[in-house]
């Protein structure tokens, strides 16, 4: 048998989709190319309008200091951690960080592994049935559908009819503040969105943030 087979290393995962707080918004916000300077304001702004998730990708500056401020600060009343964790090394920095969301770019069996191990949600981006189940079968928390603008409702659709129903699934790029446009991927199964510059751009206001973020808010609950 392989070394790496998923029967050898298969873990139960955490089941995202019920947990309350990914039920109370189901939303991950994507902060790409913040710095510490601007993590506490941005981050009080998101949490202050029902953000639970907040994700720091490792190719911002000063990612980790950011991701160990959110910890401190939030401790575990929300979902906070790395994005575009794409190896081993990077893992074990975020973890020790204080990362309890780990969001990747694809489906790399022993980050998800790890992460599953140290506890955290786990998010691996997918494109087709091989990589969800191969995820699943790591630990996956839930799955990140990547990239959502150029796949469509279609794609998931396809998706949707073989994976398991408790499986959350979260279409991620080119997500507009739109409930028409969530209504479109929500009608074929998608539990949630991971949102991007739609959302959150270096250096922006926090006004202007601010009312992105309930735009997106607003959106979520009135798409069905």
């Amino acid at each position: 048998m392989l070394a790496n087979s998923p029967t050898e290393t298969i873990i139960t995962p955490a089941k995202l989709i019920i947990d309350p707080l990914f039920a109370s918004l189901p939303l991950v916000a994507i902060l790409r190319g913040i710095n510490p300077a601007e993590i506490p304001d941005v981050a009080d702004v998101l949490v202050d309008e029902g953000f639970n998730f907040l994700e720091v990708p490792l190719n911002s500056p000063g990612a980790l200091q950011s991701i160990e401020f959110l910890a401190k600060r939030y401790g575990r009343t929300i979902y906070s951690g790395a994005g575009t964790v794409t190896d081993l090394t990077l893992l074990e920095s975020a973890i020790d960080a204080g990362a309890r969301l780990i969001v990747t770019p694809n489906m790399n069996p022993a980050v998800i592994r790890r992460a599953a191990q140290a506890g955290c949600v786990i998010l691996p981006g997918v494109l087709s049935p091989t990589e969800a189940f191969e995820a699943l079968a790591y630990g996956a928390s839930g799955l990140k559908l990547f990239p959502a603008e150029t796949l469509g409702p279609a794609h998931l659709k396809a998706l949707r009819a073989v994976l398991p129903t408790d499986v959350a699934c979260l279409p991620v790029g080119g997500v507009e503040a739109s409930s028409e446009q969530m209504n479109q991927f929500r009608q074929v199964g998608a539990n949630g969105f991971g949102l991007g510059s739609g959302l959150y751009q270096p250096s922006m206001t926090l006004s202007a943030l601010k009312q992105r973020a309930r735009q997106y808010r607003q959106a979520w609950e009135l798409s069905q």
